[in-house]
């Protein structure tokens, strides 16, 4: 992990990816699946792309939101913290990502009490 000081302070944000899937450690998870929301904050540096408006210096964040919600809806897990590492490294996947910050909600979740929201943050960087 890296502290947010050596991180470029360029970004890509993603907020409120809504994917259906079928995730969690209950049978009925599984089975009916559920809607999770995933935002993502992908650190690069974005000069070179400006510089030159040019699509191929940075990252298409349309493309980008297709992988992530392509990751989300693959292989059920138990842990949503297992789909917030996926993601991390589907975004990491991509050459001019320095560092990315994921945070998977689970608005559905089986919690017995009233919540506003459930949620994993991870922040990875590369070797």
């Amino acid at each position: 992990m890296t502290s947010i000081h050596s991180r470029p302070t360029d970004s890509i944000v993603l907020t409120g990816l809504r994917v259906r899937a079928n995730h969690g450690v209950f049978e009925f998870e599984r089975s009916e699946g559920q809607d999770f929301v995933v935002d993502v904050t992908a650190w690069l540096d974005l000069s070179p792309a400006a510089a030159g408006d040019d699509l191929a210096a940075t990252v298409h964040y349309g493309e980008l939101a297709e992988e992530v919600a392509a990751a989300v809806q693959r292989d059920p897990v138990d842990l949503i913290e297992t789909v917030a590492e996926r993601v991390a490294a589907t975004v990491l996947a991509h050459e001019p990502v320095d560092a990315v910050e994921v945070t998977v909600h689970k608005p559905q979740a089986p919690i017995s009490v009233p919540f506003g929201d459930v949620a994993v943050r991870i922040v990875r960087s590369r070797p």
